[in-house]
């Protein structure tokens, strides 16, 4: 296998592990691979879900790979938390130079982490700082789409296979707005209670007072149902949200980033 082969070339590694899809996969992958010789190390910050970290710590001792927490603080840097259309590469930037003071600490030879490729055709300023960072990025090398990710980690036995996409909470806030630990927090709470309701994908983007909700296209039915947006309204009105909107165009990857011109080599505007 391919990623396999990538694994066993790059040593002993620190794989940088969120809990969701592909990290799962690639840190699952790796201790089968290299054995003792790779650590999973999940960044706790404001901007991770708790629902991602108690899933992270369950999956790793379930199958038994290597695991830490580390503090990263992007938080207190204002070129992220003024929220540029690039804040992704400022949070990246962070937690591969920590990553990185760990790889060195402990005598490992590299830091990899779970782009994919499907990630490559979208909006990823993450994906510089890790080329500027000399990360290395398996499953891309492998030209694993995400669904291919989704079958083998099936295979695997591994609970994230049928977990819907995931990302960091600050991706809920419309660039040029502050990001804070409060808005953070409170997206947190409204996203957990959306799901209690029994959505599986859910997004609560956040426009100061107003949530405005993605639902899967397939749940807009019931979200629409009169008791339900009862349910909706009420749960975010408890979290401090004074409106509440659900987005008739339902949920779908980056929706923050409609309407951005973004330039690219080569290109002119």
């Amino acid at each position: 296998m391919r990623l396999a082969q990538s694994l066993e070339r790059a040593g002993r590694v620190i794989v940088a592990y969120s809990g969701g899809v592909d990290s799962t996969y690639l840190a699952y992958l790796a201790h089968r691979v290299l054995g003792s010789g790779v650590i999973a190390v999940t960044a706790d910050s404001p901007s991770y879900p708790q629902s991602h970290r108690r899933l992270a710590e369950e999956i790793s001792e379930r199958f038994g790979f290597a695991h830490r927490f580390v503090q990263t603080h992007e938080m207190e840097q204002s070129r992220y938390t003024s929220n540029p259309t690039n804040r992704c590469y400022f949070c990246k930037s962070e937690l591969f130079e920590v990553l990185e003071t760990m790889r060195v600490e402990l005598e490992f030879d590299a830091v990899a982490y779970g782009v994919n490729l499907d990630d490559t055709r979208d909006f990823r300023p993450g994906h510089q700082a890790a080329e500027e960072k000399r990360v290395l990025s398996p499953l891309l090398d492998a030209e694993l789409s995400k669904e291919e990710i989704r079958e083998l980690s099936r295979a695997a036995g591994l609970p994230t296979a049928e977990i819907p996409a995931s990302a960091c909470l600050s991706s809920r806030i419309p660039y040029g707005m502050e990001v804070t630990p409060e808005k953070l927090r409170q997206i947190d709470a409204a996203e957990d209670a959306l799901r209690k309701l029994g959505f599986r994908q859910v997004r609560v983007r956040h426009h100061g007072d107003l949530a405005r909700i993605e639902v899967e296209p397939i749940e807009l039915t019931r979200a629409l149902r009169a008791d339900m947006t009862q349910q909706m309204a009420k749960a975010l009105h408890e979290v401090g949200f004074r409106y509440v909107a659900l987005d008739l165009d339902g949920y779908r990857t980056g929706s923050l980033n409609e309407g951005l011109v973004i330039e690219r080599p080569g290109t002119r505007s």
